[in-house]
């Protein structure tokens, strides 16, 4: 059975529309514009998208003394001239290490949300680690906490937003689905009802997992739906008939 279908026996709790109205206003642009042009989830890259009018997902690591960092991998090697696990560096040596191509250092995630400034909505993903989701969320609640415009939390790991209800309940929080992810491999009752714990306000799907009857009966109950990573016209129509709002790659960027 699908991790959508295991889904189907709990009914998530219709979040209040003051919370979650904004997430549906207007297409988010995954790790900001980025391509030929900018470097994902860099100051550029968010800065574009916020120019042209898009809300802004982003992708946080925690560094070796708890700071969030905007970066997707686990790893600095993929986009920069150096090596290193996020979480094994400090907040200074982070800092210091340029983005390939450019003149533009890692960003902190505190640095992205003055750069937003309110202007769109921003979308964070929580990049967890087992073991290491607290130390995650302490991070970025410190970061979002005195940000007072429009932004939310979610993950693929169904603790995070779990932790944002115990320990950070005024920032909007959600959790994110896909039958190809790691969770879904480990279709438990543990598991399961660990990401039910999670009570999430939004649910974000996998774009390749639509349509889907569970995500058809969450949205007319209210829960906003949102669909991941939307990468062309074809899967942009599915989108439209299935969720209410997209996160999406614009290739030339």
């Amino acid at each position: 059975m699908s991790l959508l279908g295991l889904f189907d026996r709990f009914r998530f709790p219709v979040p209040d529309a003051r919370r979650v109205g904004f997430l549906t206003r207007t297409p988010f642009a995954n790790r900001g514009l980025h391509g030929s042009r900018h470097v994902e989830n860099s100051r550029a890259a968010v800065e574009a998208a916020v120019s042209h009018g898009y809300g802004v997902k982003v992708d946080v690591q925690f560094s070796l003394d708890g700071m969030a960092f905007v970066f997707a991998d686990l790893t600095v090697d993929r986009l920069t001239e150096t090596t290193g696990q996020v979480r094994h560096l400090s907040s200074k040596h982070l800092s210091q290490i340029k983005l390939k191509g450019t003149d533009e250092s890692i960003p902190k995630l505190d640095e992205i949300l003055a750069l937003v400034a309110g202007r769109s909505p921003v979308l964070i993903e929580l990049k967890a680690i087992e073991g290491h989701v607290s130390q995650l969320c302490v991070a970025v609640r410190h970061a979002i906490e005195s940000y007072r415009a429009e932004a939310a939390v979610m993950s693929l790991h169904g603790e995070v937003s779990r932790w944002f209800l115990s320990h950070g309940s005024r920032i909007t929080r959600g959790l994110m689905l896909s039958d190809r992810s790691a969770y879904a491999k480990e279709e438990s009752s543990e598991k399961v009802q660990a990401l039910w714990r999670a009570r999430p306000e939004f649910l974000a799907i996998d774009i390749n997992d639509l349509p889907s009857r569970f995500v058809q009966r969450q949205r007319k109950r209210g829960i906003p739906m949102l669909a991941w990573t939307v990468n062309s016209a074809e899967q942009q129509a599915v989108a439209a008939d299935c969720v209410d709002q997209i996160i999406f790659e614009a290739p030339g960027w």
